[in-house]
């Protein structure tokens, strides 16, 4: 998909791709989702692919910058009564997308994992690097997991592009927005602590009681 000309700076060293795939997918989400999602997208870009030269993780620019952007799409109100995890419905709306555009299996099949894998820790980082970095650009921005292993000059950098203004409030508030009408799918992964505390009258699935009381008798 070479060829096509962005007019994209250099942020940290790193570029987003100069791709007519890249540049649909950018309008495609900007054009979707809140100024916050969006923002916060594209630092998981530019921090996952500088998570990844510091790994040494020799990666596809072009995947990883369409598992960052698709990868919070889920949380979209027009996905809330879907009945399943906000990730598989992200991950989903990026296959139409590529598929659409004739893209091969095997790189959509890489994007969907690392937009499907994102919140769920200690599998993703033994993938491949697109699924691998796309985690470690959410757990950066999000938890600030690995924070000092970024030079301030480079955060500094990506955030003047794309800044952060009370994001730790308001990522949260969108978490649960985009989970609360369905909080079933959140047993057994990370939003059910969004929920559990955001949402009055929660309880989150617990997995002994759950076995504890299957319809097996012992």
């Amino acid at each position: 998909m070479a060829g096509y000309e962005s007019a994209e700076p250099e942020v940290a060293g790193v570029r987003v791709p100069d791709t007519r795939l890249a540049a649909e997918a950018t309008e495609l989400v900007r054009e979707t989702v809140p100024e916050l999602i969006y923002h916060h997208s594209r630092r998981v870009y530019y921090f996952g692919a500088l998570r990844g030269r510091r790994l040494g993780l020799s990666h596809d620019p072009e995947l990883l910058y369409l598992g960052a952007m698709f990868h919070d799409l889920g949380l979209g109100e027009e996905h809330r009564d879907s009945g399943r995890r906000f990730e598989v419905d992200s991950a989903d709306e990026a296959r139409r997308f590529l598929a659409a555009r004739a893209v091969p299996e095997d790189s959509i099949r890489r994007v969907w994992t690392a937009i499907a894998l994102h919140t769920t820790p200690g599998i993703p980082e033994f993938m491949e690097p697109e699924v691998a970095l796309v985690t470690a650009g959410v757990e950066y921005d999000v938890l600030g997991l690995g924070f000092d292993s970024l030079d301030e000059a480079e955060r500094t950098a990506v955030v003047a592009r794309h800044p952060r203004p009370d994001f730790k409030r308001r990522i949260l508030a969108a978490f649960t927005e985009g989970t609360a009408p369905k909080p079933e799918t959140t047993f057994g992964n990370v939003k059910a602590d969004v929920l559990a505390h955001f949402l009055p009258g929660f309880t989150p699935g617990d997995f002994v009681t759950t076995v504890q009381g299957s319809a097996w008798p012992e």
